[in-house]
């Protein structure tokens, strides 16, 4: 391969591995602003830990497991830690791609996504010790063995072998494989821990806790926009010009679309324009389309997003009415919309079809019942060791003084003269 072009394969997948970083900002800023000020400084500590204890995690097993080699398709492991193959960093590794360690980075920061999606929804009354421990353990083996089944050549990419057929699951840049595998972790762990203290009254009717600073929310929502452009960008592993640019553009026409999709149907059912609304919307559209960026046309990427963004609004009501407490709404962005992304794949673009329906639902199902199973198994654990649920003392007086012992704002605009 030109080195030139080589090169630049390279350096657009650094600067898209420093894109999905930055990403990390925005779901800090994100959980944050939707939440009580009283437990800012949880929100943080949270997101900073999934960076270091996620990036760690996924050296020390998480790689090897994921990207085993030749394996039986269900479960390998390559090793602990990372060590560079023969010419790891020429040329031939992946396809002229990018190097081993490149790689690795970029793929790293895919895995810490995941454990964030869990953080915004067990907000303000989960122990920092009992969220650790879970992360821990569902980013060392959860998200790992399921990205293995597909992104390392597992069964799930051959799946059309097992029924005589060509093909196989398709999930370009993670719509399931990230942000379901975080969405069925976040489902699980919020049904075990409970709903927080006034989130629902006397007759089980939700009551809206309102986050502290929509303007952090809402500088954290376009920063995932424009993190995204890594995240599905990257997925091209290249940088191809014409492909990446088709992805760049099906992936922002879905993120406008999906919150287009959410203010026009909250608008009609709750008969206001709500922005918290609008910014999952847009969430709901990027994670929709990061299934199938690279197959879909542009029109075809809007109706992907608009229909996200109407699953968010109908999603966020049922979770209520079942009395689950979603401070930010990250199961109906991640996991509901994870999934009608990874469907949709099999009903727009190139590969649509009957087969590729099959494909798709499998890969739903099988992933979606590991997950939970797991995440269940995991939650649980922690619980009889730890305890997963803070005290009603510690909870109504805020988890930043409990756990961490500060205030996000101390002293704020009380020592001004």
């Amino acid at each position: 391969m030109d080195n030139a072009l080589f090169t630049a394969n390279n350096v657009w997948m650094m600067i898209c591995t420093a894109l999905v970083f930055f990403m990390h900002l925005g779901f800090s800023l994100l959980e944050a602003g939707l939440t009580r000020q009283k437990n800012t400084i949880n929100i943080l500590f949270k997101n900073l830990f999934i960076i270091c204890g996620g990036l760690l995690v996924y050296y020390v097993i998480g790689f090897g497991l994921m990207y085993p080699g030749d394996f039986n398709g269900v479960l390998g492991f390559a090793g602990f830690g990372i060590d560079s193959p023969e010419n790891g960093n020429l040329a031939t590794y992946a396809d002229g791609g990018y190097t081993y360690w490149t790689d690795f980075l970029f793929q790293g920061m895919f895995a810490a996504t995941a454990a964030t999606i869990v953080s915004g929804a067990v907000a303000e009354r989960i122990k920092i010790h009992a969220f650790m421990i879970f992360s821990i353990l569902y980013l060392a083996v959860v998200y790992p063995i399921v990205g293995s089944w597909q992104w390392g050549g597992g069964f799930l990419s051959t799946l059309g072998e097992y029924f005589g057929m060509e093909g196989g699951f398709h999930d370009f840049a993670g719509s399931t494989l990230v942000h379901s595998v975080g969405g069925w972790a976040a489902l699980i762990v919020i049904m075990v821990l409970g709903a927080r203290l006034g989130k629902f009254d006397a007759n089980g009717k939700s009551k809206a806790i309102p986050g502290h600073n929509i303007p952090l929310a809402t500088t954290g929502v376009l920063i995932l926009w424009l993190g995204w452009f890594g995240f599905n960008g990257g997925s091209v592993l290249s940088a191809d010009p014409a492909l990446t640019s088709l992805v760049l553009v099906t992936t922002s026409l879905s993120a406008a679309a999906g919150g287009f999709g959410a203010f026009i149907v909250s608008s009609i059912k709750f008969k206001n324009f709500d922005v918290t609304m609008f910014m999952n919307g847009i969430l709901g559209g990027l994670v929709g389309i990061t299934a199938g960026a690279d197959l879909m046309t542009p029109l075809e990427s809007i109706g992907i997003g608009l229909i996200s963004g109407a699953i968010v609004v109908f999603a966020v009501s049922w979770i209520d009415r079942i009395k689950l407490d979603d401070p930010v709404g990250a199961v109906a962005v991640h996991l509901f919309c994870g999934i009608w992304g990874t469907m949709a794949v099999a009903i727009f673009g190139e590969k649509a079809g009957l087969e590729q329906l099959l494909f798709q639902a499998i890969g739903v199902v099988v992933i979606g019942i590991f997950c939970s199973l797991f995440a269940y198994v995991f939650i649980l654990l922690v619980n009889k060791t730890v305890g997963v649920r803070v005290s009603k003392r510690e909870e109504v007086e805020g988890l930043d003084i409990n756990e961490h012992g500060m205030d996000a704002y101390a002293d704020f605009g009380l020592n001004d003269h």
